[in-house]
């Protein structure tokens, strides 16, 4: 028997984070043992080394690929399927989404017919058509057409646009459907919050005061010059809500009383600069997770 699955794509950059996502997926499911958590890390795909330096078709122009940005793990969003055997359905989340709601209720959804669920973003990027797939709901037996490894190369034949890629522009008419915007709550924390967003990478919160370690594409007389990208400098800001931060360190105080990271692991990645440099410091002060989300649904936490 297929057990469905959420996978949680990540780079060593984004390690920490994904290992939060898996502990909060598990914390707040009605039934953890109904489905798996995986992490598929960038560095355990050889293919993505092949790739270092060379020229892809992103939005109609050609960019650079760098494994060390810090979104360089995106083409994972497409190996689900092919890793379930086109079998069962799965999730797959970005490393800075996190649980606040039970992600059995997505897994076993009537999907409509449709074999993928993503969020409608219309307007974003100048794409009416766009989907945010950083959260995708998948029927795996019906998306046999996706081969991660085969779609990645033909980006740098120029046979396969990045931006059409990522947003689902180029699926097969009818079979993508819209999911609601609670299950990618973009920077926002509400009592209807199914999975938190930290998108806004720039105030990612446990990145706060770190060198900017991520590239942009480049404006240009309002639009975007799609052949170019620059790191940006300057450092990672404070998320300007307290209590998304209170939470991811109550989430990663609760990873170090379960044993699932350890202190020498979030010391190795503060030298790393993938960790801001106070995190042991914020878990210490953060208040449960419960209290918390007791603050966000306006009830009493239980003692």
């Amino acid at each position: 028997m297929t057990v469905n699955a959420v996978f949680i794509h990540t780079n060593a950059q984004q390690m920490v984070g994904a290992i939060v996502a898996r502990h909060s997926l598990r914390r707040t499911a009605a039934d953890p043992a109904s489905f798996d958590v995986r992490i598929l890390s960038r560095e355990d795909f050889p293919i993505f080394e092949s790739f270092e330096g060379r020229k892809f078709l992103r939005a109609g122009g050609w960019r650079v690929w760098r494994n060390d940005d810090l979104q360089s793990f995106t083409p994972l969003r497409f190996a689900p399927p092919e890793t379930m055997g086109y079998q069962g359905r799965a999730v797959v989340i970005d490393p800075d989404i996190f649980a606040v709601g039970d992600i059995g209720a997505l897994l076993g959804r009537d999907m409509g017919g449709k074999a993928v669920l993503a969020r409608p973003r219309g307007g974003h990027n100048g794409r009416a058509d766009y989907m945010a797939t950083s959260v995708m709901l998948m029927d795996c037996a019906k998306l046999t057409h996706w081969n991660m490894a085969e779609q990645f190369e033909a980006m740098f034949r120029g046979e396969l646009d990045y931006e059409d890629w990522i947003i689902l522009a180029n699926q097969p008419a009818g079979t993508v459907g819209p999911l609601e915007e609670v299950w990618n709550h973009f920077d926002r924390l509400t009592p209807e919050t199914r999975l938190l967003h930290n998108t806004k990478r720039r105030t990612q919160p446990w990145k706060t005061g770190l060198p900017i370690d991520f590239t942009n594409r480049v404006p240009l007389i309002g639009k975007w010059l799609p052949n170019a990208g620059i790191r940006l400098p300057g450092r990672y800001k404070p998320h300007p809500d307290k209590r998304q931060e209170n939470l991811f360190f109550a989430w990663l105080a609760e990873c170090l009383d379960a044993g699932e990271i350890t202190e020498a692991d979030i010391r190795r990645e503060m030298k790393a600069n993938h960790v801001r440099h106070d995190a042991l410091e914020k878990v210490r002060a953060a208040p449960s997770v419960d209290a918390v989300l007791a603050s966000v649904s306006g009830t009493a936490a239980a003692a």
